[in-house]
């Protein structure tokens, strides 16, 4: 705890050209004696830390001192920011906010507003617009659990609406494809496996029980899809209505369009063959049509065909 507020001292007066005792005290809740003793500590360990007296006295670094940074270029921390900013966008961590606080503290004033420029030239956001609010204390909880190897278990619903008990030893949190997942050991299953945040409920830490870590392995499908079942995908094209270019555009890019003489789109893809594709492709509604292959043609019919049933018998009562 000591060091951690020493260390917190340094980088507040790294940012801060003073700072009062008195307010150093109040921050980290401890008394000013305590907080001169680690003035006292900072200075033997080499930084020059000088105290000013008056009314508008305080502690602050000599003049001119800066850590020694010499490790990375501007150009690299830069990155680093930017990268760390990025994962905040979707992930708010209080070390990542601290880490960038550091960072800052580290880059000369005289560069500092082209420093300001190079770390926020690119933001990569995942979140919603709506943000993250109800996955917040599933992040927070399961953070927690993966740090202090905690088992945890929860109600899970798979792909086909099925749901199960699970127990797991949690080991990775993974921001994949704009959904976020936790890598974790299925002590039923007896084998890893990746749950969606999304449809895990009634989320809890087993009380007195920890696991040892295992080694994680580079897993490519979640706990909708076993081990067993062959990652098969299907080539489909679809046409989109000339009116729909724009929607064309941004699932599958510029680059993958097709014209045809009447002035509609062509899109040839391969994905998966699950219920993903089929609701995503019903999901496009009127606007894009699938010409192959025949039996996914024909089952987007038929399920189209049973959405409006649905409405025509609605309609009718």
């Amino acid at each position: 705890m000591k060091m951690e507020r020493l260390l917190s001292i340094i980088i507040l007066l790294l940012n801060r050209r003073m700072v009062q005792a008195k307010e150093l005290a109040e921050r980290f809740e401890v008394s000013v004696r305590t907080i001169y003793r680690d003035i006292e500590t900072i200075n033997g360990a080499g930084i020059p830390i000088i105290t000013y007296q008056g009314t508008n006295g305080g502690i602050g670094l000599a003049e001119g001192y800066r850590l020694d940074r010499n490790v990375l270029t501007n150009d690299e921390l830069a990155a680093i920011v930017s990268a760390l900013r990025s994962i905040s966008a979707s992930y708010d961590n209080e070390t990542h906010q601290r880490l960038v606080e550091k960072i800052h503290s580290v880059v000369p004033p005289a560069d500092s507003e082209a420093f300001q420029h190079k770390s926020s030239r690119v933001l990569i956001d995942y979140s919603p617009w709506d943000g993250n609010e109800q996955l917040r204390p599933k992040l927070e909880l399961l953070e927690n659990a993966v740090d202090h190897c905690l088992i945890a278990e929860f109600v899970y619903s798979n792909a086909d609406g099925e749901m199960s008990h699970r127990i797991v030893e949690p080991h990775r949190l993974i921001l994949k494809g704009k959904q976020w997942y936790l890598q974790a050991y299925c002590l039923e299953k007896e084998q890893f496996r990746l749950f969606k945040l999304k449809r895990m409920k009634d989320l809890e830490i087993v009380q007195g029980k920890t696991f040892i870590r295992r080694k994680v392995p580079i897993l490519t499908r979640t706990s909708d899809q076993p081990p067993s079942e062959p990652y098969q995908t299907t080539e489909f094209v679809l046409r989109f209505q000339a009116e729909a270019r724009h929607l064309a555009e941004e699932w599958f890019g510029i680059e993958a369009l097709c014209p045809e003489e009447d002035g509609n789109w062509l899109v040839r893809k391969a994905y998966p063959e699950n219920e993903w594709l089929y609701r995503f492709i019903l999901g496009l509604g009127h606007l894009a049509e699938v010409l192959e292959p025949p039996h996914l043609r024909a089952i987007i019919a038929d399920r189209a065909e049973q959405i409006a049933k649905k409405y025509r018998e609605a309609k009718s009562t």
